[in-house]
C-alpha cells in the first residue's frame, strides 16, 4: 500500500533555485539598512528565486519573527504603460493580502516604493512542501498526508476564490508546513504582481503547473489554481511532474498529451478512483475540469483516507526535519533580549529628547531671563515654560531660545557699542554651532544647555560623546564648558560688558583653562568614536574613558595652577563625571544599540 512509508527523513541540503536571466537586480541586492520599512531587524536571507528573495526578519515593536518577500519591481520600455500595470499589480496585491484563513499565510503589512514591493506575513515555523519532498524516502507523501494537504489547499482556494481572489502560481514551493503539521498557503497575489515587474511568463506562473490557458495568455479562473493543485498532488504522490519541462511551449505540448497513460504504467500502486479525479483535474480544456477546489475535495479526500492520521504524520515529519532548529518559543525568547528599547518603543527616543531638551531649556532660561526682562517671579516662570515648550514642540528650538535670550541680555545691559559688540559676536558664534550641529543631531540641544544648567564646565561631554557624532560631540562639549563659564561671569558682573570681558579674558588667560577646555571636548570625542562602533560594550567602555580623561585633565588642570605641583582635584567634580557616564551607560543599556549579526 502507498499508504506508508518504510525509512525515515531523509535530510537534504536546500539548494537554493539560480534566479531567472536578467535577475541581476536581486542576485546582487543592495546592502540592507539596519532596519527593514523601519522597524524589521534583518536576521537572514532564506531564499532567492522566483521572483523575489525572502528575508526572515525580527520585528522589533511586536516582538516576533516575520517573513519578508522583497520584489524588485522592474519597469518595461514603455513607462507609461509599465506604471499603470503596475500601480494594478499592485492595487491587487494588497487586496489579496486582506484575506484572513487559517490555510493562508498571514499577511501583515504590504508597502511598496520606487524600487521595491515588501509583503510582510507570518514566519511559518516549519519547511514547505519542496523542501519536505527532498527530505523523504523516494520523494513522495502516503495518502493520509495527501489527504491533509489536499483538504487545507482547497479549503485555502475555496475562501480566495469566493472573495474573487485568484493565486495563479500554486507550487510546492507556495505550501507552507509548520511543526504541527497546518498546511499554509502563501504568496497570495503575487503573481500577478511578478509578472508586472517583468518576471516569469505568463501573470507569473511556474512552468509545469501551469494550465494550457496561463501559458498562452488566455483568460483565467477558478479553474486555472484547480488544474495546478491536481499538479501538486499529483507529484506528492508518485514523486514526479509529468509537465515539467525547460520552456512552457513544451510544457504544453505534454499537456495536451495528456498525463493520465504515465500513472498508470509507472505506478501501478495508484488507486484507479484516484487516478479518474485527477484525469478530470488535470484536462487541458478548462470547462472539462472540476468546477471549484470543494469539489476536487469532496471528491479525492476521502479516497486518500483521514486528514486528521496526515496531519499528525506530517508533524512528525517537519519536527524530525528541523530536529536541532530552534523553535519559535526559543527563537523568541533570544530576539526579545537583543532588541534595543529604541526598536520596541520607537516613540520612546523622541519623547525623551524632547523632555530632556525641554528641562534644561527652562532651566538655563530662568539664570537667563532676569537680566533680559525685570519681572516678577510668576512673569520669569512663564516665559521659562514658554522656552521649555519650544524645546519640547522641536528640540532644536529649545537651544536657539536660550541663545537668543542670552544675546538680548548682553546687548540690553549697557548702551555703548561695546555691549552690542560682544552680543553679535556670541550671536555668530551661538548660530553657527546651531546651523551646522544644533539644528541637525538629536541631542546636540541638550548637550550645548547641559553643563550651563548643571552649572559645571564638563557638564556636556558625557551626554555629547554618546549622542553626538565625534567632531560635533567635541565642538558642542567644549563650547557648552566655555558657555557655561561664559555665563557665570556674566551674572557675577550683572553682564557689564567691560566687567564680563575682563573676567572671562582673566580666566582664558590661564594654561590650566584651555587644559579644561581641550579635555572637554577631546572626552566627548573618544566617547561618540567608540559609540560609533554599534556595540553595546564598546560604547560603555567610551563613557568610562570619557569620564578618566575628565579626572585625568582635571588633575592636570590643578598641577598647572599650583606651578607643577601634584594636587587632589576637586572630588565633587571627580564624582559627577563619574555619574554622568554611568547614567550614560544605563541609557545605552536601556536604549541600544546592539549590534548582532545574521545568526544573532
Amino acid at each position: 500500500m502507498h499508504s506508508k512509508r518504510k525509512g525515515r527523513a531523509v535530510p537534504l541540503t536546500d539548494q537554493t533555485p539560480e534566479p531567472p536571466e536578467g535577475t541581476s537586480a536581486y542576485a546582487q541586492p543592495k546592502p540592507e539598512p539596519a532596519l527593514l520599512l523601519g522597524r524589521y531587524r534583518i536576521v537572514e536571507q532564506c531564499g532567492t528565486g522566483g521572483f523575489g528573495r525572502v528575508l526572515v526578519c525580527w520585528d522589533t515593536r511586536l516582538q516576533r519573527r516575520v517573513a519578508i518577500k522583497v520584489i524588485p519591481l522592474r519597469m518595461g520600455v514603455d513607462e507609461a504603460s509599465a506604471e499603470t500595470t503596475m500601480k494594478e499589480a499592485l492595487a491587487e496585491a494588497r487586496t489579496s493580502s486582506l484575506l484572513a484563513h487559517p490555510n493562508i499565510v498571514t499577511v501583515y503589512d504590504f508597502e511598496s516604493d520606487d524600487h521595491y514591493a515588501y509583503l510582510v506575513m507570518e514566519y511559518v515555523d516549519g519547511l514547505n512542501l519542496a523542501q519536505l519532498l527532498k527530505r523523504v524516502e523516494g520523494g513522495t507523501l502516503t495518502y493520509e498526508e495527501c489527504a491533509h494537504l489536499l483538504q487545507s489547499v482547497a479549503s485555502a482556494l475555496e475562501f480566495a476564490h469566493e472573495n474573487g481572489v485568484l493565486h495563479l502560481d500554486i507550487k510546492p514551493s507556495n505550501i507552507m508546513i509548520d511543526r504541527r503539521g497546518q498546511v499554509k498557503l502563501a504568496d497570495f497575489g503575487m503573481s500577478t504582481l511578478a509578472s508586472a515587474a517583468g518576471w516569469g511568463g505568463a501573470r507569473g506562473g511556474t512552468v509545469g503547473f501551469m494550465p494550457p490557458e496561463q501559458i498562452q495568455g488566455m483568460l483565467v479562473d477558478e479553474r486555472t489554481d484547480i488544474f495546478s493543485l491536481g499538479v501538486v498532488i499529483w507529484l506528492a504522490l508518485c514523486g514526479e511532474n509529468p509537465f515539467q519541462a525547460a520552456t512552457p511551449e513544451e510544457s504544453l505540448k505534454k499537456i495536451f498529451r495528456g498525463a493520465a497513460p504515465s500513472l498508470t504504467e509507472n505506478h501501478l500502486e495508484l488507486d484507479q478512483n484516484i487516478e479518474l479525479v485527477l484525469e478530470r483535474t488535470l484536462e487541458p480544456d478548462p470547462t472539462n475540469r472540476l468546477a471549484s477546489a470543494e469539489l476536487l475535495s469532496k471528491r479525492l479526500v476521502p479516497l486518500l483516507g483521514s486528514p486528521k492520521e496526515g496531519q499528525e504524520s506530517l508533524a512528525a515529519l517537519v519536527q524530525q526535519a528541523e530536529d536541532g532548529t530552534e523553535d519559535e518559543e526559543a527563537w523568541t525568547e533570544r530576539y526579545v533580549e537583543k532588541t534595543p528599547a529604541r526598536e520596541r518603543f520607537p516613540w520612546l527616543e523622541g519623547a525623551l529628547v524632547r523632555t530632556v531638551t525641554a528641562l534644561l531649556a527652562g532651566a538655563v532660561l530662568w539664570r537667563i531671563l532676569p537680566w533680559v526682562v525685570p519681572a516678577d517671579t510668576g512673569t520669569l516662570v512663564l516665559l521659562a515654560l514658554a522656552g521649555a515648550g519650544a524645546g519640547a514642540v522641536w528640540p532644536p528650538l529649545g537651544s536657539l531660545a536660550v541663545l537668543g535670550a542670552f544675546v538680548l541680555a548682553l546687548a540690553e545691559a549697557g548702551t555703548g557699542g561695546l555691549s552690542m559688540l560682544v552680543a553679535l559676536g556670541t550671536a555668530a558664534i551661538g548660530f553657527a554651532w546651531w546651523w551646522a550641529a544644533g539644528r541637525k543631531q538629536k541631542l546636540a540641544g541638550a548637550s550645548l544647555l547641559l553643563a550651563p544648567a548643571l552649572g559645571i564646565g564638563f557638564g556636556s561631554s558625557a551626554l555629547a560623546g554618546f549622542a553626538l557624532s565625534p567632531g560635533a560631540a567635541a565642538t558642542t562639549a567644549a563650547l557648552a564648558g566655555l558657555f557655561e563659564r561664559f555665563l557665570l561671569a556674566a551674572i557675577a558682573t550683572g553682564f557689564a560688558p567691560e566687567a564680563l570681558l575682563s573676567r572671562a579674558g582673566a580666566w582664558l588667560a590661564l594654561p590650566s583653562s584651555w587644559i579644561l577646555v581641550f579635555s572637554w571636548g577631546a572626552a566627548a570625542s573618544a566617547a561618540s568614536l567608540c559609540a560609533k562602533s554599534g556595540r553595546r560594550g564598546l560604547e560603555i567602555f567610551g563613557q568610562c574613558l570619557c569620564a578618566g580623561l575628565l579626572v585625568f585633565f582635571q588633575a592636570l588642570s590643578v598641577r598647572v595652577e599650583n606651578s607643577g605641583i601634584w594636587a587632589a582635584p576637586d572630588m565633587t567634580a571627580i564624582l559627577i563625571a563619574i555619574f554622568l557616564s554611568v547614567v550614560m551607560c544605563i541609557i545605552s543599556v536601556l536604549m541600544g544599540p546592539e549590534a548582532y549579526g545574521p545568526e544573532g
